[in-house]
């Protein structure tokens, strides 16, 4: 289980990656890139994961968080309320009415490093980061979907 805010973490992770003389690279590998997860196996596993990139001679590691804004959550809250009106009082909404605690902490983070065309990638979720994926999941796939009544307008 990962703490409620990951900048300490982060700062381990930093640290960490100086203490193998190795280089960071601020930067977020995007889901269309080629890449394998690297699985999780303790609260310090970030760590193996870093001598498994020293250890492949990696030029250096990519590193990204992602810090909850307010503006984020207000456009979440936005988007829900219009997708469910007119029961803008739904679940979902006291779900994103909660992340306003989280604000201005460090959710998530990602390491990765290239090794033979592929980019072998660390990620570590705090739950609320979780469930404001979930949400914005949950909007993007509401917002796709359409309503065909053309047989209703006769």
């Amino acid at each position: 289980m990962h703490p409620d805010n990951l900048i300490s973490l982060k700062d381990d992770m930093v640290a960490f990656i100086a203490g193998h003389g190795m280089r960071r690279m601020n930067g977020y590998v995007s889901d269309d890139i080629p890449s394998v997860l690297f699985e999780e196996d303790g609260p310090d596993a970030w760590k193996d994961f870093v001598e498994l990139a020293k250890a492949s001679e990696a030029p250096f590691l990519t590193m990204s968080e992602a810090v909850l804004e307010k503006a984020d959550i207000a456009a979440l809250i936005e988007e829900i309320r219009d997708q469910m009106y007119p029961d803008d009082e739904s679940p979902e909404v006291d779900d994103a009415e909660r992340l306003l605690r989280h604000v201005g902490k460090i959710g998530y983070l990602q390491l990765g490093f290239p090794c033979q065309g592929v980019m072998f990638l660390c990620e570590i979720a705090t739950e609320w980061y979780d469930r404001f994926q979930d949400l914005m999941e949950t909007v993007t796939d509401l917002g796709s979907i359409v309503v065909d009544d053309s047989e209703n307008e006769d």
